[in-house]
């Protein structure tokens, strides 16, 4: 009975190990953000910075409490956020679905990916304008926009990833005379998943610059109209403010899909580094 029992207590100290580790992963986090806002608000202090070139994290925070507490940022930050949202899911599907084409035919590979390479190398702040033209002022042309941003590392990532799966797994699927879609669920696709929740990362921070850079040429409404009406009138701490929001939306987005990849990616070295 003695040694069967002793395997568990293994097993109990390993799971207390992931909580432990996130723990002080946040302390460090926040030690450090800490260290560099008592840093930033001594050196404007120690060095005189005018508000209107760097203003203080205090009237920063300041600020930020003000937007929230009257509401004046919630349908801006929900604006920018339905944008970005649609934009990013548009991004991941076109780019799943195209990255899996050009991955596994060899002629969409050679026709179709030197054409996404060419549209890629062309600024996207450049073709905002055009977007606005085509989809008008409303919420589509910052979608595409989004998308357009967020569209490139997803795609180039899954292909990368359908690239490198096992080629033994795939010939024992082959000896076992298992159908196309088959061999693609069980071998191709975790191999893949990896690959994908990295590129997903990077995605949906672009498709936060993205919606912005649209916003920024032409809306009325959204987190990049604030900074731009901010701006006109030198109120650098409201432009700081709006930052925060930006900045706040892309890091839970971006932890949203660590969860996600530590559920159903859990064996890829970034997740097993991040636990």
């Amino acid at each position: 009975m003695t040694d069967q029992a002793m395997p568990s207590v293994p097993s109990a100290t390993a799971a207390q190990k992931v909580p432990s580790g996130e723990m002080h992963q946040w302390v460090s986090v926040s030690l450090t953000t800490a260290v560099l806002l008592i840093m930033w608000e001594a050196a404007v202090y120690l060095m005189q910075v005018p508000v209107f070139i760097v203003p203080p994290p205090s009237a920063v925070a300041v600020y930020i409490w003000q937007d929230m507490a009257t509401g004046f940022i919630l349908p801006h930050l929900w604006i920018t956020f339905v944008e970005v949202l649609i934009g990013f899911i548009a991004a991941a599907v076109l780019g799943i679905v195209l990255g899996t084409g050009i991955a596994l035919v060899r002629f969409l590979d050679k026709t179709v990916y030197p054409f996404v390479l060419a549209l890629q190398t062309i600024p996207k702040v450049a073709v905002a304008p055009l977007l606005l033209i085509w989809f008008g002022y409303g919420i589509q042309s910052k979608i595409v926009t989004a998308a357009l941003l967020a569209f490139f590392p997803i795609l180039v990532n899954v292909v990368a990833g359908l690239r490198t799966g096992d080629p033994r797994r795939i010939l024992l699927m082959r000896a076992l005379r298992a159908g196309p879609f088959k061999t693609y669920f069980k071998v191709r696709l975790p191999a893949m998943l990896p690959y994908l929740f990295a590129g997903l990362e990077v995605g949906v921070i672009f498709a936060v610059i993205g919606a912005v850079v649209g916003e920024f040429i032409g809306a009325s409404q959204g987190l990049g109209s604030i900074i731009i009406q901010r701006q006109a009138f030198v109120d650098v701490t409201g432009v700081f403010s709006v930052l925060f929001y930006l900045s706040l939306m892309g890091i839970l987005m971006s932890m949203a899909l660590r969860l996600i990849a530590q559920r159903y990616a859990f064996w890829s070295d970034t997740t097993s580094q991040a636990n």
